[in-house]
């Protein structure tokens, strides 16, 4: 696997073109200073007097409505939610695109189960940098780069992967260590991974440790603090120097607990599981489901959600966290 750096990546292929930035969220607003402060003409597509034209003219990036902003646009950066992005894709730029124009997107969702069908003689491309956008400005201004993957899908004018590569660099995802993929790997190893250890998994893991302590009896405060709570202690660990840094700064009691139970709990039964939801991922089902869920006003999506905002762990978290000074962001900050 080659990772590309940043004196290894041109910006060639996007001098002296426009760059449109539709959906300015996280993702959009740090590109777009980004790709500003790297010297590319950059617009945001937004509704004016909306939020993101508020934000757009304080970080002074040039604006428009986003008809205009991709009217020209010689690339068109996609970063709306991707169940707007079929939408988007219909009402605001198929109509207004011009030929061959580069239409990036920062996740393959949209791309890869057929909720857009880009024109023939758009180039299709992705750059999906690992972190949200806060810290890929945050790394930016600092001299760095956060890592960034990126993919062409179709390459009508013969330039889909220069273009995709300078966009890379111009966000910093070169400095940060660039990696080529395919829509297919980006799009099915984020989901995987959101699903059974980031969000899901982890998720599911702290709220039966939880419960399994206050169920046997233990204080829900110790409970917190041992399931949760410290969490984000071994997980910097993981970060910063990955399973090896875990086990050289933790006790040699935590290190023979963790070999010995580990796989008690996560099981041959568990990773059949996580089988089960990458085959669902693969095959399409999650996506027609949740694009099904959407379609039906988001019922079941949002009971659950409320149900995981209701368990306990929640009130006695929040009590805690209260007396937590050092996450309490400062108002003059």
């Amino acid at each position: 696997m080659k990772v590309y750096s940043d004196d290894e990546v041109s910006g060639e292929a996007l001098q002296n073109q426009r760059i449109a930035i539709i959906g300015y969220g996280s993702q959009g607003r740090a590109h777009a200073q980004n790709l500003r402060d790297s010297g590319y003409d950059v617009v945001a597509g937004v509704r004016k007097g909306g939020k993101g034209w508020i934000h757009a003219r304080a970080d002074k990036i040039d604006t428009a409505e986003p008809e205009q902003a991709v009217e020209g646009a010689d690339l068109i950066a996609v970063l709306t939610p991707d169940m707007a992005q079929e939408q988007v894709w219909k009402e605001i730029i198929a109509p207004k695109a011009k030929k061959g124009a580069a239409l990036m997107f920062a996740h393959g969702f949209t791309i890869h189960y057929g909720r857009v069908q880009p024109r023939e003689d758009m180039d299709v491309i992705l750059v999906a940098p690992k972190g949200p956008g806060d810290l890929v400005r945050r790394e930016f201004v600092r001299g760095r780069g956060v890592p960034a993957l990126f993919a062409v899908k179709q390459d009508a004018t013969g330039t889909a992967r220069a273009r995709a590569m300078a966009y890379a660099k111009g966000i910093g995802g070169a400095a940060g260590g660039l990696i080529e993929t395919t829509f297919a790997e980006e799009t099915e190893t984020d989901l995987f991974g959101e699903q059974a250890v980031l969000c899901g998994g982890a998720k599911e893991l702290v709220m039966a440790g939880y419960q399994t302590l206050v169920d046997a009896g233990y204080q829900p405060e110790v409970a917190y603090f041992e399931c949760m709570h410290e969490l984000k202690l071994i997980v910097d660990l993981f970060y910063e120097g990955g399973v090896s840094k875990m086990h050289d700064f933790i006790s040699e009691t935590a290190k023979y607990g963790a070999v010995v139970s580990g796989p008690r709990v996560i099981t041959e039964e568990t990773r059949a599981r996580m089988r089960e939801v990458l085959k669902d991922i693969q095959s399409g089902n999650f996506a027609r489901d949740w694009i099904l869920e959407n379609q039906a006003g988001k019922p079941r999506y949002t009971a659950m959600l409320n149900a995981d905002r209701q368990h306990p762990i929640e009130k006695t978290g929040a009590a805690l966290r209260e007396r937590m000074a050092w996450l309490k962001t400062p108002t003059n900050a």
